[in-house]
């Protein structure tokens, strides 16, 4: 229990807020650079059009909440951030198939995959990456993260993440297939009959 405690009480809303931030636009590097050079070609691996992965950020923080008791012992943070990610992963896929019918990674041709949602690769993969998050970087990401707690950072974070929302809400529409131009038109059209019988 202190454990929870002392966690929310190191670290502001603000400060947890930027770092999500921080974590999210670096797994969208992370990830389109693999996949464009996989792809030999620019592939953006983000749901949005900007670039921000939100499940990186979610991951690394929930990740670091959980594994960082593990700090001390690399090789137990090692398997049990393979095992958690994965975890996530596969949990995050199948939400993913119920709300929207598709995945939007598939490892069918990867070896030793489950369902196309999770695969030996990617396991081993988060392994180190919770490695180096929880062992070697999270220190730094909360260091820049506190300039987001006071003045111009306060502006720009608030900036950042009405951007961001935005960008994710209009793909959201977009990937539960609601015509969102027809639903503007007709919010407009209302409006202007509302105004006609007003005037």
């Amino acid at each position: 229990m202190l454990h929870i405690i002392s966690f929310f009480t190191d670290m502001q809303p603000v400060r947890l807020t930027a770092a999500f931030c921080i974590y999210s636009v670096l797994g969208w590097c992370m990830e389109s650079a693999y996949m464009s050079f996989c792809n030999r070609r620019l592939t953006n691996r983000g749901f949005m059009k900007g670039p921000f992965c939100p499940i990186y950020g979610v991951g690394a923080l929930a990740g670091y909440f959980l594994l960082r008791g593990f700090a001390g012992n690399l090789f137990l943070l090692y398997f049990a951030g393979a095992f958690c990610a994965t975890a996530f992963e596969y949990l995050v896929g199948r939400l993913m198939l119920r709300l929207f019918g598709e995945v939007w990674w598939d490892y069918h041709e990867k070896p030793f995959n489950y369902q196309g949602l999770i695969c030996l690769e990617s396991t081993i993969a988060w392994g180190f990456y919770a490695v180096i998050i929880i062992g070697f970087l999270h220190g730094a990401v909360m260091k820049y993260a506190g300039w987001y707690t006071y003045g111009r950072g306060r502006l720009v974070l608030r900036v950042v993440l009405l951007v961001v929302l935005i960008d994710f809400f209009w793909h959201l529409l977009a990937a539960l297939h609601v015509d969102v131009a027809e639903k503007r038109d007709r919010l407009m059209e209302r409006c202007r009959g509302f105004l006609n019988r007003r005037y």
